[in-house]
């Protein structure tokens, strides 16, 4: 595990993480699939390990990670519980929205008990407006509820992770509906229990059948005290998110195909054919070349965007085509390896018995959420042809 970019630091985070992972997560992760259960069982034994506050500062109770630690730590839950990594994912969106849009006041209200055991989720994506906020049609205006200065927000939410089981949601709203375009989005922290805000019951998905993804309806009056910086400026934080959250979602891809990849390897070693094991096969070895390669590149990937990720707070360039790069590149990497992962295992791979199905199912997700592949390429594109 020791690559460019990893320190000892970094390694005993993951080292840890992924003992913890293995013993406690990977045993219960085909019943949760099975059942779609939700993987917030695991929020104790997540918080203890500080995962929930993975990025978060030390002064708010987190451990402040390295990026090349959130990389590790994500493939460590991931090649145990994509759906886990899943829900982690979507929390992480909340509370960096809040560290990166909120005041003082804000940052201390929410995020000590983020990194205890309250959820956070990130409400971007609307019915008619998934990969472009442009098309965003909830509002927020002005309002004033028992002497107290705020917004009635209204509209709806698609594909929300987190939602019901949160205690807070950063919702994104217009309030100014005269601009155009992405000009007029702004941030609020919903607490789950405000009045008129209604959530519906869990999708039913193809994978990540434990992380549960939901529909939202507001017509919900929220205080100023609650919206992440000044009006207007709620696109600004949710691309920074986004920016974040698509390295997560490539170190997700990662810990999938890694899982996939480590079971074909000791299929095709203890599986004999023809007297032979399938690994004396130059087919099937090639087949493992392949899927090791693509692996290989993807973490580079990855680590890249790590690295201009910390290198951020030193000299402000931004890094989005490079998450963009590893995010595409490892959610397709992942659907191959997985794919090539239950080919090998033959039939044997497309029963229930075997967590092949399983890691192809939950790898179909990756070129959809937090920007489509097609996005990904239109954002690498626009940086290439600047």
């Amino acid at each position: 595990m020791k690559r460019l970019g990893v320190n000892d630091d970094d390694l005993e985070l993951f080292h840890a993480l992924d003992a913890f992972a293995q013993e406690t997560l990977a045993p219960k992760a085909a019943a949760l699939d099975e059942q779609a259960a939700s993987a917030s069982c695991h929020l104790a034994g997540l918080a203890r390990m500080g995962m929930l506050g993975l990025t978060i500062p030390e002064r708010y109770g987190g451990i402040d990670a390295s990026p090349a630690s959130i990389v590790l730590a994500n493939v460590a839950i991931a090649r145990a519980c994509a759906a886990t990594c899943s829900l982690l994912g979507a929390h992480y969106l909340g509370t960096d929205a809040v560290l990166i849009g909120g005041n003082e006041a804000q940052k201390q209200k929410y995020l000590p008990g983020a990194c205890a055991t309250d959820l956070a989720a990130f409400a971007l994506t609307e019915p008619n407006g998934g990969s472009n906020p442009a098309d965003l049609r909830t509002k927020a205006t002005r309002a004033t509820e028992n002497d107290v200065e705020g917004y009635r927000i209204q509209g709806s939410k698609q594909f929300i992770s987190n939602a019901d089981e949160a205690k807070w949601i950063v919702v994104y709203a217009k309030t100014d509906s005269s601009a155009k375009g992405v000009k007029g989005i702004s941030a609020f922290i919903v607490e789950r229990d405000t009045k008129g805000l209604s959530v519906s019951p869990p999708e039913r998905t193809m994978g990540i059948r434990a992380g549960f993804a939901h529909a939202l309806s507001l017509d919900c009056f929220v205080p100023s005290a609650q919206r992440l910086g000044e009006e207007g400026t709620g696109f600004i934080t949710a691309m920074r998110v986004l920016d974040n959250s698509r390295l997560d979602v490539a170190a997700n891809c990662i810990g999938i195909a890694e899982a996939a990849y480590n079971a074909a390897v000791d299929y095709v070693k203890t599986r004999h054919v023809g007297g032979e094991p399938l690994s004396a096969k130059q087919g099937i070895q090639w087949t493992i070349a392949d899927m090791r390669t693509r692996l290989e590149a993807a973490w580079a990937l990855a680590l890249q965007a790590a690295e201009k990720r910390r290198l951020f707070t030193q000299t402000g360039e931004k890094y989005s085509m490079e998450v963009s790069l590893a995010k595409l590149y490892a959610s397709e990497m992942a659907a191959y390896v997985t794919d090539a992962a239950l080919q090998l295992h033959g039939g044997y791979g497309y029963t229930r018995d075997l967590p092949l199905e399983r890691y192809c199912r939950d790898a179909r997700i990756m070129r959809i959420y937090e920007g489509s592949s097609e996005i990904q390429r239109t954002i690498i594109a626009r940086h290439a042809l600047m």
